[in-house]
C-alpha cells in the first residue's frame, strides 16, 4: 500500500513539472519532497521520474501511478470531508502558536496536510517564543502551541489543564566557520575542548538556555559575542563570519542560511525537545486533528538524537 502523501508528492510533481515548484507548492524544503519520491519509487520498485537540468518528467511508470494516485487522493478528499462533517471539522477556526524555528521548518507541511483535510476550518499562526506559547495556550489565546525546552535545565511546571507531548528531540551541536579546525574531525568532539575557544553565547539571559549556558562555561568556554535575544539565525551569520563557535540545535546548524561547520558533542546530552502544548481541559477537533498530523510527520524522532 503506497503512501497517501508521497502518492501527493508524485502528482504534484507530474504538474508544477519540476521537484522544485512541487515542494514550494507543498510546502516542502527541496531535500524532504525528494526523500519522499525516492522512498515512493522503492514502495514501487521502479524509478517513477527522470531527472533533468530544467527539472523532471514521469517515467512510463510514473505516469501509471499518478493516474490512479489521482483516483485514491480523490476518493480520500471525499472521505474527508465526509469525516469532518461528521466530527464537526467543516468549519471553525484553529489557532496554533509558534516560535520561528519551528514555524519555519516545521510547520509548512503539516499545515498544508491539515488545509487539505478540512479547507473550512479558519487557520491563524502567531509567533510565540519560548516558554510563552505555554502562556498562551493557558489563556485561551491559541488552541495550541509549538514551543520547546532544553537539557540541562531546571524544571518548570506547567500552569493547570495544559499538557505538552514531545513531538522531536534533538541533539545540540557546534557549529562554527566552514573549514574550522574543530569542525573537520568526524568523531564526536568532547566538550571539554570547547575550553578557551571564544563562544557566541545564545540568550545568556533566556530561560530556556540557561542550564545549557552553565554547562559550556563550565569547560571554559569564552564568550565573545553575547546575543541577548533569540535568534538562531543571527547566531549562524556571526558564526559562519568567524567571530567565534557556537552551540545550537542540529535543525538549526542544518537548516542555516549562512554556511557553518558542524560536529557532534561528547557527550551527547546536550538537547532540545520541541513540544506541543495544548489544554487538557477542553476538546477540540482542529486541534486533536492538528496534533495527529503533528505525531505522524515528527513522532518517529521523538526520543532520539
Amino acid at each position: 500500500m503506497y503512501d497517501p502523501t508521497r502518492l501527493a508528492a508524485l502528482v504534484a510533481v507530474s504538474e508544477a513539472g519540476s521537484i522544485t515548484r512541487a515542494a514550494e507548492r507543498l510546502g516542502y524544503t527541496v531535500p524532504a519532497l525528494s526523500q519522499q519520491l525516492a522512498k515512493l519509487e522503492r514502495e514501487a520498485g521502479t524509478a517513477l521520474l527522470v531527472r533533468h537540468h530544467r527539472g523532471a518528467r514521469l517515467t512510463g511508470a510514473g505516469e501509471l501511478l499518478v493516474g490512479h494516485a489521482r483516483r485514491v487522493l480523490d476518493e480520500m478528499e471525499r472521505a474527508r470531508h465526509e469525516l469532518a462533517r461528521l466530527a464537526g471539522l467543516s468549519g471553525g477556526r484553529l489557532r496554533v502558536g509558534t516560535f520561528p524555528t519551528a514555524g519555519i521548518h516545521l510547520l509548512p507541511p503539516v499545515l498544508s496536510a491539515f488545509r487539505r483535510a478540512h479547507p473550512d476550518v479558519e487557520l491563524t499562526v502567531t509567533g510565540h517564543e519560548p516558554p510563552s506559547g505555554v502562556a498562551a495556550v493557558a489563556a485561551g489565546e491559541v488552541d495550541l502551541a509549538l514551543t520547546h525546552t532544553y537539557e540541562p535545565a531546571d524544571p518548570v511546571p506547567l500552569p493547570a489543564a495544559v499538557s505538552a507531548e514531545p513531538i522531536l528531540v534533538e541533539e545540540l551541536v557546534l557549529a562554527t566557520r566552514p573549514g574550522h579546525a574543530l569542525a573537520g574531525g568526524t568523531s564526536r568532539l568532547p566538550l571539554a575542548e570547547l575550553a578557551g575557544q571564544p563562544l557566541i553565547s545564545m540568550a545568556p539571559d533566556h530561560p530556556p538556555r540557561q542550564g545549557v549556558e552553565r554547562a559550556l562555561a563550565g569547560v571554559g568556554a569564552s564568550p565573545a559575542v553575547l546575543v541577548g535575544t533569540p535568534g538562531y539565525a543571527l547566531v549562524c551569520a556571526l558564526v559562519s563570519a568567524g567571530l567565534g563557535v557556537a552551540v545550537v540545535p542540529e535543525m538549526v546548524a542544518r537548516t542555516a542560511a549562512t554556511p557553518v561547520g558542524t560536529r557532534l558533542l561528547e557527550p551527547g546530552d546536550l538537547r532540545r525537545t520541541i513540544s506541543v502544548v495544548h489544554r487538557t481541559d477542553e476538546s477540540s477537533p482542529a486541534a486533536d486533528s492538528f496534533r495527529a498530523l503533528l505525531r505522524g510527520a515528527f513522532g518517529r524522532s521523538a526520543g532520539t538524537g
